[in-house]
């Protein structure tokens, strides 16, 4: 309680002292803007603002554009023109990213009609994204990740045309994706992760330059919509999404894709493992039942890592694994898969396959003696499954016994 009230009484006297300062009556920085920079560090609690932050160099007895040095650090301005000598400097950029600051942003900031980046990342700023934030028309990279805001984004958040950047992770936003996001053509990077986003998805198809889209970690439920084609980053773990993941397959640009922890069903069909540039797949943990894996014989997989743990998958394992050549983490455990682990796997496991995940399932028949002496630095599991395992076999410990083997399906 003391330090909140000590806390509250420096910042009334911090704010009588800037706002009684008159040096920068001259200045060429616009005076609109500095009195902008004045709100946005009076709207912090000075406690946090350290010696080695950039909001601590913020010397109002200074000209913020026309200052070199160690002084305001984190402002870039404009160049006025030397020919009209009645020309201001304009703030361009602000960059306080990992300062720890707390407090919340001023809606002030919707003055700063020149700023193209405001970054805020990985501070402690509370309370809702003011709507003022719509008049920086200019903007193209907006980051606000790792902070406390809540509420909703900003409704109108698609009038900002120019973003090229727009990233509000790890807060507690709330509320659904606004549909006015749609018309931000110019973006090429949007992340919505770790927040409490609800709805769904909105049609982003429209978003042609948009190259990774993340919403991970929120509550975001219904069907794929269309994506842009030339995306290369998918991230829509831990929501709520459910039906068939076909619209993937369409994205030929797809490196990364991250669909685990939701409630998809159907297949994962070998559209998925026709496209050329993907390297990462990770649809673990929903409710698939068919897993469909065509042969690569004539054109070269970038296929390296391939999850797809914790689904209904059944039949028997897919051979054609062995045709990825850059494949080296494998995880199929905790599913339904029956029968032997086919002959082929041994020839890849322990040298080009690092990583083979194969627990909890009805697997059977023998384990080869000799993977003893290749599986030096292999990771992975065999366990609860129906093996007849060499003695010695790390991978191998932990098989049901007989009479839970024998009746088929046990998971």
């Amino acid at each position: 309680m003391a330090r909140s009230v000590n806390s509250i009484f420096f910042t009334f006297l911090y704010i009588s002292f800037i706002y009684t300062l008159s040096p920068y009556v001259n200045a060429t920085t616009s005076q609109s803007d500095i009195q902008v920079l004045v709100a946005i560090k009076t709207s912090i609690d000075p406690f946090s603002i350290t010696p080695d932050s950039f909001l601590s160099s913020w010397d109002f007895n200074l000209d913020p554009c026309e200052t070199t040095g160690a002084s305001f650090l984190g402002i870039l301005c404009t160049v006025p023109d030397q020919v009209d000598t009645n020309a201001t400097s304009r703030i361009i950029e602000i960059d306080l990213e990992g300062d720890g600051l707390e407090g919340f942003l001023t809606s002030s900031i919707g003055n700063l009609t020149e700023l193209v980046t405001l970054n805020l990342g990985r501070n402690k700023f509370r309370g809702p994204v003011p709507e003022s934030i719509t008049n920086l028309r200019k903007l193209t990279s907006l980051q606000l990740y790792e902070n406390f805001f809540s509420g909703s984004l900003v409704d109108d958040i698609g009038v900002l045309t120019k973003l090229e950047t727009l990233d509000v992770s790890n807060n507690r936003l709330s509320g659904s994706i606004p549909s006015s996001i749609t018309s931000l053509r110019s973006l090429t990077r949007l992340d919505l992760s770790n927040n409490e986003f609800t709805g769904k998805i909105p049609q982003l198809n429209g978003l042609w330059l948009l190259s990774s889209f993340d919403i991970s970690n929120n509550q975001i439920y219904g069907n794929l919509p269309q994506f842009p084609l030339k995306i290369k980053t998918l991230s829509l773990s831990h929501n709520l999404l459910s039906g068939h993941i076909t619209p993937v397959h369409k994205l030929r640009h797809l490196s990364t894709l991250d669909l685990s922890d939701n409630r998809f069903s159907g297949g994962i069909n070998k559209g998925i493992f026709m496209l050329p540039e993907l390297s990462h797949v990770n649809v673990s943990v929903n409710r698939f039942t068919v897993f469909e894996v065509v042969e690569f014989s004539d054109k070269k997989s970038q296929l390296h890592t391939l999850d797809v743990h914790a689904n209904r998958l059944h039949g028997h394992l897919p051979v054609n694994l062995v045709t990825y050549p850059n494949l080296t983490e494998i995880n199929l455990g905790h599913n339904l898969f029956s029968g032997e682990i086919p002959s082929e796997y041994w020839s890849r496991l322990g040298f080009s396959w690092r990583s083979l995940n194969l627990e909890f399932n009805n697997l059977e028949g023998s384990v080869p003696r000799e993977l003893n002496r290749t599986l030096e630095g292999v990771q992975g599991s065999f366990e609860h499954n129906c093996l007849i395992c060499p003695k010695g076999l790390q991978l191998c410990h932990g098989q049901r016994t007989a009479s839970e083997c024998h009746g088929g399906d046990h998971n």
